[in-house]
């Protein structure tokens, strides 16, 4: 079953593809979408509803995820991508972030993900996944993308960047966040 998928960033593609493996994935980036909600599901259906207006009758997905670290409200949140201003730059994120981390004790943190569905019959569905942990004081590792080298999951004694792709998946805000968004589409 195809399903198309709101992104042009390919490890978010190859995490969806390695998640449902039994769906053909079919990029579509939505060029010129803002993402101006103040929340992950509001920007996920922004996306979504954008290309499911070219798949009619088709399953259309997006997602939108983020850090979230206690000690900073909430930042970067919905700015994750761009925590450090245009154009988005991995490393300055991180810097910027265990910058804006030094002296703070309370490193807790989590991933979140919203993914938003359009169903071929319009109807429109929300799931959400969480991934709990804390902002390592420096990097380690070199897998996965984004915050992954700082970021380590409740339970693991290493950052998301030195788990194995599988790993990763099994406990990440996508993966669970997938694993709901299969529910409802099946396969």
């Amino acid at each position: 079953m195809k399903l198309f998928v709101a992104t042009h960033n390919a490890h978010k593609l190859r995490e969806i593809s390695q998640i449902l493996p039994t769906f053909e994935i079919v990029p579509d980036d939505p060029v010129g979408v803002v993402e101006d909600a103040t929340d992950f599901a509001g920007n996920a259906l922004i996306k979504v509803r954008a290309i499911a207006s070219r798949h009619v009758g088709s399953w259309c997905m997006a997602d939108d995820s983020g850090l979230e670290v206690a000690a900073l409200g909430g930042a970067p949140g919905v700015k994750s991508a761009r925590y450090a201003g245009e154009p988005s730059d991995t490393a300055a994120n991180n810097a910027l972030l265990l910058k804006n981390l030094a002296g703070v004790a309370d490193r807790r943190a989590n991933f979140t993900c919203a993914i938003a569905l359009v169903a071929p019959d319009g109807t429109e569905h929300v799931v959400t996944g969480r991934c709990y942990g804390s902002i390592a004081a420096a990097p380690s590792g070199f897998a996965g993308f984004g915050y992954d080298p700082l970021f380590h999951p409740d339970g693991c004694h290493c950052s998301f960047a030195e788990l194995s792709e599988a790993e990763k998946n099994a406990i990440s805000h996508r993966g669970v966040a997938l694993a709901e968004a299969k529910k409802i589409i099946g396969g």
